[in-house]
């Protein structure tokens, strides 16, 4: 009899049976399902299944919480209901299936345009500049700028239009290039097709309106004319043309022999690709994104634009929770082709500017919290630069009151902006720095939205936190263990003891070290609803500063994804068991940026060297680095103190204490 069989029947059934499994994997702890019908799962009976911990629904994943024998699990469901478990990128693959239409297109926009935004910052902050040292008449009496009577200067604003029309006018390069990346085809066909929408040979498509019908230069066929033009700023054209090459070539690619594949796909794909560009989708494309532009220009600029504003401005913050939010980057560079400016993104900037005020009154009303502040400064600071996902997600949507008081003050001043008629060059820097890339004509008037936007939420949050609060979120946990220096010295007392009383082979477990160098914080604080609500058992958490998991104690691997290289688990001698989980949702990377050093059934010593792994790949990939140290077995231990609060030496820092 296997060992979960029961358990295991039980589950096929209560999730709906064979026909409801699209897709079955399995990460260090959890079953990950795709479900064929979500709704036929029965989550509170399957919550009662002896070995289930949980359930819960994330990214189109159902994921069932077994623990350290999940392997063993997964093998035995798979081979009883009859079915092959599938890799991780094609369970990620399937759960897409799950997403309605709206959160796969916006998923879409997400990863096409995530790869552009750095360079998108960069040319606003580039125009944002040029516009301060040759749009602003700061001298002789309002009369020239500082290009007008500097040399130096004169040359660097013209220089540096080198850039802002390399990201902006050219930008249907980036596009299709991240379109065929995103799509996996080949992503020089990409640049290259980019490359045909901007090619000087094509008149500028920023010159198409001032152009007399008769100049505009074609391509004369015999049979057809097609107009030379060019799609500098063209977005929806670009994506269009983007999407044609990328279907095309997988299309070749399936049809066409492996032994002429190199000479056939290329050349079948690129060049109707390129036809069709000029000749069907960049002309439609062009007018679906004028239409667009249009559309939220009007709207903006009509007698109920600061209504339009002041609700824009309410929900933009909630908006980015959920990603939408990627669609505006599409209609403000759209707006900047056709209007040479955005009155959209001012609205954005102050968004993120009033989220920030509300994340600096809470850091000001827990001062005394040093475990808040280690969330709240960094968080404020990114928000008042545009980076407003570790505020949004980790104070004022904790709080809840927070997000609203932001929300409040952004509608404010998003109403003053819209009203004042403000205008960007183009996409900037988000937040306090956003002024740079604000025409000067409306220098005034954004500095008065942006005075609105920090002081109303941060006044809101004042008041309302000061009465909602409570004294353990104002002043942090009493209960917090903090290593001191007679803790230390108790550390080395105890060790000193056990040396005395036994010998290397019989010494007693009374400690666990820092399996990790960095900030040790509590579970609780883990954002992972599986560690954080201990349903896994009790433990700690560490912030990395380093990149490599050492063993805490002299102990021997009792499992290892060798697969995916991002958790492990440790027995002691004491029979306590350890399960130590590098990031959160790290299983998705498939082993990218991980280095198992151990293997299953071995022996180590305290300090060996178990796991390595890259931080920055971790953070590129989209996930928290937090490394959780779990305590999924007690074994022989009593009495077990989870120390937190510290920057831990991997190794040397005492982080669990036992009998």
């Amino acid at each position: 009899m296997a060992k979960y069989e029961n358990d295991v029947r039980e589950l096929l059934t209560l999730i709906g049976g064979k026909e409801n499994i699209q897709a079955v994997s399995h990460c260090m702890t959890r079953m990950r399902f795709v479900l064929v019908d979500p709704k036929k799962a029965d989550e509170k009976a399957i919550e009662k299944i002896p070995s289930v911990k949980g359930t819960f629904t994330q990214a189109g994943q159902y994921q069932v919480i077994i623990g350290n024998d999940v392997s063993v699990f997964y093998n035995e469901f798979t081979a009883y209901a009859g079915i092959e478990g599938v890799s991780k990128d094609a369970v990620k693959a399937a759960a897409k299936t799950n997403q309605n239409p709206v959160q796969k297109i916006m998923s879409a926009l997400g990863e096409i345009f995530a790869p552009l935004i750095p360079a998108l910052i960069c040319g606003g902050l580039v125009l944002g500049f040029r516009n301060v040292i040759g749009e602003i008449n700061f001298f002789n009496n309002g009369t020239q700028s500082l290009a007008d009577i500097s040399q130096f200067w004169a040359g660097t604003y013209n220089f540096l239009w080198l850039i802002g029309e390399a990201v902006f006018h050219l930008l249907p390069v980036g596009i299709v290039w991240s379109i065929t990346k995103k799509m996996g085809t080949t992503q020089i066909l990409g640049i290259v097709l980019g490359l045909t929408l901007v090619s000087s040979q094509l008149l500028n498509g920023f010159s198409v309106a001032d152009t007399a019908t008769a100049d505009i230069p074609v391509w004369d066929f015999g049979f057809a004319r097609v107009e030379m033009i060019g799609y500098q700023g063209q977005v929806i054209a670009a994506m269009m043309a983007g999407f044609v090459l990328v279907y095309l070539e997988k299309f070749f690619k399936k049809h066409c022999p492996e032994v002429i594949s190199m000479i056939v796909v290329p050349f079948c794909s690129l060049v109707p690709a390129v036809i069709i560009a000029h000749t069907v989708v960049g002309p439609i494309g062009w007018k679906i994104g004028d239409t667009i532009a249009n559309v939220v220009y009007n709207g903006l600029m009509s007698p109920f634009g600061v209504a339009f504003a002041g609700l824009f401005g309410l929900l933009y913050a909630p908006v980015v929770m959920t990603g939408l939010h990627h669609m505006t980057n599409a209609i403000d560079s759209q707006l900047t082709s056709l209007y040479d400016g955005t009155i959209l993104w001012p609205m954005i900037a102050l968004s993120n500017i009033a989220q920030g005020s509300a994340v600096l009154a809470m850091s000001v009303l827990q001062k005394k919290n040093e475990r808040a502040q280690q969330v709240n400064i960094p968080a404020c600071i990114s928000c008042y630069l545009g980076v407003t996902e570790p505020a949004l997600f980790g104070v004022n949507l904790k709080y809840g009151f927070p997000l609203v008081c932001g929300m409040i003050g952004s509608a404010i001043a998003a109403m003053i902006s819209v009203g004042s008629g403000v205008q960007a060059f183009s996409i900037g820097v988000g937040g306090l720095p956003g002024i740079l890339s604000i025409k000067p004509e409306f220098y005034l008037y954004f500095l008065l939205a942006m005075a609105v936007a920090i002081a109303v939420p941060f006044i809101l949050t004042m008041i309302v936190g000061s009465r909602k609060l409570s004294k353990e979120a104002l002043y942090g946990e009493n209960v917090t263990v903090e290593l001191t220096a007679a803790s230390v010295t108790e550390s080395v007392q105890i060790q000193e003891e056990c040396a005395d009383e036994t010998t290397d082979e019989t010494a007693v477990l009374t400690e666990l070290k820092a399996g990790l160098t960095g900030r040790v914080v509590p579970l609780d604080e883990v954002p992972d609803n599986v560690f954080s609500q201990h349903v896994m058992g009790d433990g700690i958490a560490i912030e990395p500063a380093g990149d490599t998991v050492v063993a805490p104690a002299d102990a021997t691997v009792s499992a290892v994804m060798a697969d995916t290289g991002h958790a492990c688990g440790l027995t002691f001698a004491n029979g306590m068991e350890l399960l130590i989980h590098i990031g959160i949702d790290t299983v998705d990377m498939n082993g990218d940026g991980f280095t198992v050093l151990i293997e299953e059934g071995q022996k180590v010593k305290a300090g060996t060297p178990l796991i390595r792994f890259d931080r920055e790949k971790i953070h590129e990939a989209g996930h928290p680095s937090v490394t959780v140290f779990i305590v999924t077995d007690e074994g022989d231990a009593k009495e077990i103190q989870y120390l937190s609060g510290m920057d831990a030496e991997a190794g040397q820092t005492t982080v669990i204490r036992f009998q």
